[in-house]
């Protein structure tokens, strides 16, 4: 399967994309934990059915350390017991972000004060970019439709 686009051919595409990596960069960079960070995005991507991210964010995840059975259970970790409270409470918020036209809502304020309880003010400002850059993403290669497996880990840094 080849994708309907290469972002990277067009000049506008390609000139923002550069600026999505760059600020992917500076999420690496912060101070909300990077297995948080790869536990989230790989939640999202799942969500969204994003199978190129899904591949990237489980690879990446696995080459930084994250146990097999962590990232197969990703997608049922309300029943999981092998995640942390602070990372529940991220990846509740991350499908409350991620599911807004589900829940009239949005992100409900328990969840919100859940994630508050275990993240301050930078951590929480970088988990919603995180989420809100993920959908983007998510939407851009779903729309292109591009393929997935073949992601090597350590690719875009």
């Amino acid at each position: 399967m080849d994708a309907r686009l290469d972002y990277f051919a067009s000049p506008t595409a390609g000139k923002v994309l550069k600026h999505f990596m760059s600020a992917g960069r500076a999420l690496k960079d912060s101070p909300l934990p990077a297995a948080t960070q790869e536990l989230v995005a790989l939640r999202v991507s799942q969500i969204n059915g994003c199978a190129v991210c899904i591949d990237m964010h489980a690879k990446e995840a696995a080459a930084a350390g994250e146990t097999p059975v962590r990232l197969n259970l990703v997608a049922a970790w309300r029943e999981a017991t092998v995640f942390t409270e602070a990372e529940r409470a991220a990846l509740e918020l991350a499908e409350e972000g991620t599911r807004v036209a589900d829940a009239a809502t949005g992100v409900s304020d328990e969840v919100w004060a859940r994630a508050a309880r275990h993240y301050d003010e930078e951590q929480l400002a970088t988990l919603v970019v995180l989420v809100s850059m993920l959908n983007a993403v998510n939407r851009l290669n779903i729309i292109a439709q591009q393929p997935a497996g073949s992601y090597e880990p350590g690719r875009f840094h």
